[in-house]
């Protein structure tokens, strides 16, 4: 007790405990902190990369926090599939300013477009990159895809065609082609809305009822073409148009010919 005493007098004392107290607290703090996980580390510097990506090929149009500038939209908010929609089908980063923007070749590995899908996804809440189970038609029934014909009849023929060969649009827009889109990218192009197209949230078009969709597409594009010439895939409406033009008329114009040339003959 004497030399507790004559320590706390001592000029060292309030110094040293103060060091003590701060290593206490300090060790407490390192007990009851978890550690952070393999998974939480690897997502930390994907994060990094993909910041350092995006600064040097997206920023001078987005902005260095992807707020957006007069060049380009936020990003805020977009979500990590509007990322892998727009960078995999080689439309991001856009070279020029177009009406719209078409699919290009890809000039970025699926890392590098996972990793600035990351960093978009941690600035705000967003649509995620799906999972394989969430877009892949394969077991669907023949009754699926024959509902996913209706689905796709009523929400998308408008504008794809009854096929998803495209169609033309106002203002120098069009609906690009589905034949060559993967079954990842029509999905999230129906969960993001690029551009012109509506947003189809979970809540108004299940997976279950995309993957119908895409089972589908998919039944109708390996269907091959008895007739011919598909004329863009437009339908049996625009095709039949096209033949009764072309066909009809042409035979009207060949018969109006013998007709004249008969009555000159006489």
């Amino acid at each position: 007790m004497k030399f507790l005493t004559k320590f706390r007098r001592h000029s060292v004392a309030r110094p040293a405990l103060l060091i003590l107290a701060l290593v206490v607290i300090g060790l407490g703090y390192a007990g009851v902190n978890p550690q952070r996980s393999s998974a939480e580390t690897e997502m930390t510097q994907q994060i990094e990369e993909g910041k350092a990506l995006f600064d040097l090929t997206c920023s001078s149009c987005h902005g260095l926090g992807a707020e957006g500038t007069s060049q380009g939209p936020t990003l805020i908010g977009v979500g990590a599939a509007s990322v892998d929609f727009q960078m995999g089908t080689g439309r991001m980063p856009a070279a020029r300013a177009e009406a719209q923007l078409p699919a290009r070749q890809v000039n970025y590995s699926q890392e590098q477009i996972d990793a600035v899908a990351a960093f978009v996804a941690s600035l705000g809440p967003g649509p995620e990159t799906p999972k394989e189970s969430e877009y892949t038609p394969e077991g669907l029934s023949e009754e699926e895809i024959a509902r996913g014909g209706n689905l796709f009849r009523a929400n998308c023929s408008a504008c794809h065609g009854i096929v998803g060969g495209g169609g033309a649009m106002p203002n120098g827009e069009y609906a690009p082609s589905l034949v060559d889109t993967s079954s990842k990218h029509i999905y999230e192009a129906m969960r993001t809305g690029p551009q012109q197209m509506p947003t189809f949230s979970k809540e108004v078009m299940p997976d279950e009822s995309v993957r119908e969709i895409i089972g589908y597409l998919d039944a109708a594009h390996e269907q091959p073409n008895y007739g011919g010439l598909t004329m863009g895939e437009a339908g049996p409406v625009s095709e039949g148009f096209w033949v009764f033009v072309i066909g009809i008329g042409g035979l009207a114009i060949v018969a109006t010919w013998i007709a004249k040339k008969g009555a000159r003959a006489r």
